[in-house]
């Protein structure tokens, strides 16, 4: 039978799984419903109206599930995991106080207006309020990566009486890694939107959908996804180097390197065994894993026996790098390929759209894998070399988070499977031939006031 300290465990990756891909979505979507908003403000094409029309249904609905899940996830440290915040809550407290208090109170304060002030308010202050939604969200994702970071790499602190307390709130904000982190999740979340976009873009395509605004999602998603990999690429090896620097087992357990090498090979499939501390049906290249992560084709990657038992779990980490690696491969070539054909013919073929429609929520698989891999991979450790996972658990009796978590696990996938259906249906719904309703209303033909909201919407 599971033990209680392996169900909590499980029971908070259930909830972060679930909770993360909302905000994934939620981060970049804002900001491409600000592109949209823009490029109508400039050019008056109604198409970018209709496209921002339909996309900010789709982001009221991830903002509620993002929140909800993220209320639900905030519980757990106090149930689950009271020893976190005994030990470090004099840090952790303030960052999550100042997540809410600067970005969700600013996000939740013009989501309103964002959503329902389209013809109450005048094209510049909804263009503000959509800007001040996207940069809220944006906000948020600082706030909770800075201390998720510290927790990987944490300073800026000392210890008194076992508990930790602040030295230095700059060096804790922007520990070591936290700029890496930040950077690699803010593209994570702008490819996770693309592939979105043009996915259900693409699936109304197929469906005989070809309005303006549907190529104009589609094109925009693409593009941004084709524009996003390369660099992603360059900023996971940045961060790679990084997690070396600071957590040399973590890399060592993405490698499953076992004994400490020179020339180290990539290796693109084996079977971790940990109980015999070696790999089974090894396939790899000849000393790239050294050339990516020391520059070096005979560059030392120190090993996982050299850290006792202090490492964390190998094949987790292991595959799940390879299930994100993978996924952005797939990223890279369809985003081009379609990039390509948009250039070139002005349009996709039915077979990259189907391409894409498969590619609609690729996004989500690569986010979570890489989750996996940062947070399993920070294992034994909580907080890295400062409190341990063991240490922080509660006492709360295994059937009872037994059957807490299968109500999470039943209701996290029904709402899951709720929402894509949701937004397959959505795109369904969304006619075609139809002309796009105007974002705003027209001003009154006569009289001063008429005069003065005429200027105002042509801001």
């Amino acid at each position: 039978m599971t033990d209680a300290f392996m169900l909590a465990r499980i029971q908070f990756a259930s909830n972060i799984t679930f909770h993360i891909l909302f905000p994934t979505i939620s981060i970049a979507l804002g900001w491409m419903l600000l592109f949209f908003k823009l490029r109508h403000n400039k050019t008056g094409d109604a198409k970018w109206a209709e496209a921002y029309q339909f996309w900010v249904k789709i982001f009221a609905l991830t903002f509620a599930l993002g929140v909800v899940s993220g209320i639900t996830m905030s519980f757990q440290f106090g149930t689950n995991w009271p020893g976190f915040m005994e030990t470090v809550g004099n840090i952790a407290g303030p960052l999550l106080a100042y997540e809410v208090l600067t970005a969700f109170f600013l996000e939740a304060t013009f989501l309103g207006i964002m959503l329902f002030g389209a013809k109450r308010v005048s094209s510049r202050v909804h263009t503000l309020a959509t800007l001040l939604v996207a940069g809220g969200t944006t906000l948020s994702a600082f706030w909770i990566i800075a201390l998720n970071s510290w927790m990987h790499t944490p300073v800026g602190f000392e210890m008194i009486d076992g508990r930790a307390h602040a030295t230095d709130w700059l060096a804790i904000i922007f520990n070591p890694s936290m700029p890496y982190r930040l950077t690699h999740m803010l593209i994570a979340s702008g490819l996770t939107v693309a592939f979105l976009v043009a996915g259900i873009s693409a699936y109304r395509w197929l469906r005989g959908d070809r309005t303006p605004s549907v190529m104009a999602a589609l094109r925009s998603g693409v593009t941004v996804a084709a524009l996003l990999i390369p660099v992603q690429i360059l900023v996971g090896d940045m961060h790679g180097l990084n997690t070396l620097e600071h957590q040399p087992a973590k890399i060592a357990a993405m490698e499953g390197v076992w004994e400490t090498e020179r020339g180290a090979p990539l290796l693109l499939f084996a079977v971790p065994d940990e109980k015999e501390r070696t790999n089974h049906f090894e396939l790899g290249i000849p000393k790239v894993a050294s050339i990516i992560l020391k520059h070096d084709a005979e560059g030392e990657i120190k090993g996982l026996n050299d850290f006792g038992d202090k490492h964390p779990p190998v094949a987790p980490l292991f595959w799940g790098f390879r299930v994100m690696v993978g996924t952005g491969v797939l990223m890279l070539a369809v985003s081009w390929l379609c990039a390509w054909q948009l250039k070139r013919r002005g349009d996709v073929t039915p077979w990259t759209a189907r391409a894409l429609v498969a590619m609609s929520f690729s996004g989500w698989v690569a986010t979570v894998a890489g989750w996996y891999v940062t947070e399993i991979g920070r294992q034994p450790y909580l907080v890295y070399g400062v409190l341990t996972t063991a240490e922080a658990v509660s006492s709360v009796p295994a059937p009872l988070i037994a059957s807490t978590l299968a109500m999470y696990l039943a209701l996290y996938a029904g709402l899951t499977i709720a929402y894509i259906t949701v937004l397959f249906h959505l795109a369904r719904k969304a006619g075609y031939g139809k002309p796009a309703q105007p974002l705003y209303p027209e001003p009154p033909a006569v009289g001063a006031t008429g005069s003065l909201l005429g200027e105002t919407r042509h801001a």
